[in-house]
């Protein structure tokens, strides 16, 4: 049980829910596509004990909240990712390890941080997998959300596993990376379509940095190696571990699917920070990248070397690396502030039209008040507004069976009412994005705000393992 305090993370819908419920006839508002079947799942922080010191957003243990859909009806459960660390702490009754905003514990027998598993979520090869970037997925039972434990992938994970890796959707390849503050500060992994770990390899990096999100093409994966550095050496002088460092360049180095450090090709620009990425591409001798940019970030509580009024302010961007010139083309697409960016995935790594973002509420980062689409092809977007006083997470896209345009599907989140202190899942036609939602399908608890989701379809329900 978490008692209340004036932290803002454990403080209205930020704060944690108790109870791990089960419910199977929900009401919905509108109709539900009779053709939409399958399972929306969300990942996100939900802390079971009151936390020792300062608490932050992403410290907080791992829950899933999943609405599973078929024939028009709609279920519901929440279940905790029970990991080592959730079962170390539920046996003692309090919290064992402090966050990330207070000093390492040296002397926790049990070690100086747990998994909390509740970032993001992915399903590959039959697994359904919730991760956190600093340490090995958790095997999800799916859909009744129960956690097997750890995926190491045969015990040859040796990495930690980022909260981001990416399907491609014609090899059916997933590639992956993990970061560490020591050597190799980067290695980068690849798993074949049938779920084995083909290869790992380390990729240089003058120093560990905070790297959450990466991206890939056709033939190419790029990673972000952003100012946001890691440094023991500093800890050790008393000085903040992590820190945005602006007067580092930003790299961005761009590999063959299959290659390693050997072929790797690094562009520089000016520094910035980027979370996440929304897609990449090829186009005649470029690589194509678009992702939410931050001119600066003090997101993670870290110390900035100077201030910075649009810091923490993230914007649509696309940078274009040349392979032939060397030249990088970095342009902002769009001043609106707006983060966590979709697409319909099966695309991914392909020249896609269409992004969808959240849209930021003004001067309420991370909440999130509407979902912006945007047309890339014609430079226009388009929005919808949840409401006065309700705000949702990232939207994820689900294509309609037998799709024949890109855009053709549902965009899917959790939507929170502060008037009435109620969430429901929305369901909205990503074609008709600034009409009404086709359903609102209400959840018998608060569902608070998290990160990402992940549709499951009923085809990968049915070969989940």
């Amino acid at each position: 049980m978490v008692t209340t305090s004036i932290n803002p993370y454990l403080d209205g819908n930020f704060a944690p829910v108790d109870k791990e419920i089960t419910t199977d006839t929900l009401k919905v508002i509108g109709e539900i596509p009779p053709d939409l079947s399958g399972m929306f799942v969300r990942n996100g922080p939900n802390p079971q004990w009151t936390p020792i010191g300062q608490y932050h957003w992403f410290d907080g243990d791992g829950m899933l909240h999943g609405v599973r859909i078929s024939n028009g009806k709609a279920t519901y459960r929440n279940r905790y990712v029970q990991t080592k660390g959730w079962k170390i702490e539920r046996e003692a009754g309090l919290a064992v390890w402090s966050g990330m905003l207070e000093p390492p514990q040296q002397n926790n027998p049990h070690g100086f941080y747990k998994n909390a598993a509740n970032t993001a979520l992915i399903w590959h090869a039959g697994q359904f997998l919730a991760l956190w970037e600093g340490g090995a997925p958790h095997h999800i039972q799916i859909p009744n959300l129960d956690t097997i434990g750890e995926y190491t992938y045969n015990s040859q994970l040796k990495s930690a596993f980022t909260a981001h890796p990416k399907v491609d959707p014609v090899t059916g390849e997933m590639m992956f990376f993990g970061y560490s503050f020591a050597p190799p500060y980067l290695q980068y992994s690849v798993v074949s379509a049938s779920g084995e770990l083909l290869r790992t390899v380390p990729i240089d990096l003058p120093m560990g940095v905070i790297m959450h999100d990466f991206a890939i093409t056709e033939n190419y994966t790029i990673f972000m190696d952003l100012p946001l550095t890691l440094s023991p050496q500093r800890a050790q002088k008393g000085e903040p571990m992590m820190m945005f460092e602006r007067d580092r360049s930003s790299r961005f180095g761009i590999v063959p699917r299959h290659g390693d450090n050997s072929n790797i090709r690094w562009f520089e620009s000016p520094a910035c920070y980027v979370f996440h990425t929304l897609n990449a591409y090829e186009e005649g001798d470029e690589v194509v990248l678009i992702g939410c940019r931050m001119s600066s970030t003090n997101v993670l509580s870290t110390k900035d070397t100077q201030s910075d009024p649009d810091g923490d302010i993230p914007r649509l961007h696309q940078w274009r690396f040349h392979l032939i010139t060397g030249e990088v083309r970095e342009q902002m697409l769009d001043d609106v502030p707006a983060e966590f960016p979709r697409v319909n995935e099966n695309f991914l790594g392909r020249q896609t039209r269409y992004g969808y973002v959240g849209k930021i509420a003004q001067g309420s980062m991370p909440l999130f008040d509407g979902l912006i689409k945007y047309d890339h092809d014609n430079g226009k977007s388009q929005t919808h507004e949840f409401g006065q006083g309700r705000y949702g997470g990232e939207a994820v896209f689900v294509p309609f069976p037998n799709a024949t345009s890109e855009d053709e599907g549902w965009l899917i989140t959790f939507v929170y009412d502060s008037k009435e202190d109620t969430s429901e899942l929305v369901i909205v036609n990503a074609q008709d994005i600034n009409a009404e939602p086709v359903a609102r399908v209400l959840i018998p608890q608060r569902v608070p705000y998290g990160f990402h989701g992940a549709w499951v379809s009923e085809e990968q329900l049915s070969a989940s393992v």
